[in-house]
């Protein structure tokens, strides 16, 4: 059922002033297919944004790596300056050749000119939070053991420059964190996880005994048929969309769970947003807690 809703909630980073309200919002879908190239329509990217803030999202993830630098610069145009309770994450660690794949992009001078880019791209002088993205498996997807150690101390430096106030991890493991935690403090970790793939379930305890914020990407993303089927049921069954019916569960999940879901649409994105009223009974988190041991016959 849904209720009236405050964003799901706020969590207060780590060792921080900042708090968020749990739904935040993605934005590397405004920029045109594959994350590549300027949208089809720059006005409807401005729109979208600017109905986020409207709609009391304080929290907007981006990287001057999708486009690449279109989205930045979108966001900089449709809400600058800047809201003061607007806090605005970024990422590096990757960037995008003339054939738009993802290629690492992790040595010393790399990593300063991204943040450098960032700085730009945005308008800003410092950046609030700037997660280091580990490209792990081949794809870019899915994490792989690795030290950070070398990235990392890049980015510590520029923190203690002044021109990143906060720092946190992408696509990491808990090995990969405690590493970083002897380097710098970590505000939050940002890992693929969802109703279907609970890898991280134990990770996003130990976090929320540590106050870290865990952010999950790709919150419908890698169902298979069935999945989505049962999905689609349990939503059927509370008058949700599966979308909705996804963010609900992982705001329900725990408290230190932060949400970025994106849309290029602003009716999408008030669905999104009506997802933090939406309470799970029981018995439905319980239906749900089955997607992830299911798969096709």
């Amino acid at each position: 059922m849904f209720t009236q809703t405050n964003l799901g909630g706020s969590f207060t980073l780590p060792n921080t002033s900042i708090t968020l309200n749990r739904m935040g919002y993605g934005a590397m879908q405004l920029a045109g297919p594959g994350v590549w190239g300027p949208p089809l329509d720059v006005d409807a990217a401005i729109a979208v944004l600017r109905e986020a803030v409207v709609l009391g999202v304080n929290h907007i993830d981006t990287s001057d790596f999708y486009g690449p630098h279109i989205t930045n610069q979108i966001i900089r145009r449709a809400l600058h300056p800047y809201p003061e309770d607007l806090m605005i994450v970024t990422k590096v660690g990757a960037r995008r050749p003339e054939d738009g794949s993802w290629v690492p992009a992790m040595s010393r001078q790399e990593l300063t000119d991204a943040v450098h880019d960032n700085l730009c791209h945005l308008g800003l002088d410092a950046l609030d939070v700037v997660n280091l993205r580990m490209m792990g498996m081949p794809n870019g997807h899915g994490t792989a053991e690795g030290s950070l150690a070398e990235p990392l101390t890049t980015l510590a430096e520029l923190k203690e420059q002044g021109l990143i106030r906060h720092l946190g991890l992408s696509n990491v493991t808990p090995t990969q964190l405690a590493e970083a935690q002897t380097i710098t403090e970590i505000v939050c970790v940002q890992n693929q996880y969802n109703v279907a793939h609970r890898e991280d379930d134990a990770f996003i305890d130990d976090l929320a005994q540590q106050g870290i914020a865990y952010v999950p990407f790709f919150p419908l993303g890698g169902f298979t048929p069935l999945q989505s089927s049962t999905l689609s049921t349990v939503a059927a069954s509370v008058s949700a969309t599966p979308m909705q019916v996804a963010l609900a569960w992982l705001l329900q999940r725990s408290p230190n769970i932060l949400l970025i879901s994106g849309t290029s649409s602003v009716d999408h994105l008030r669905e999104n947003v009506r997802a933090a009223s939406l309470q799970l009974p029981p018995q439905v988190v319980a239906e749900l807690n089955t997607i992830t041991a299911s798969s096709e016959p």
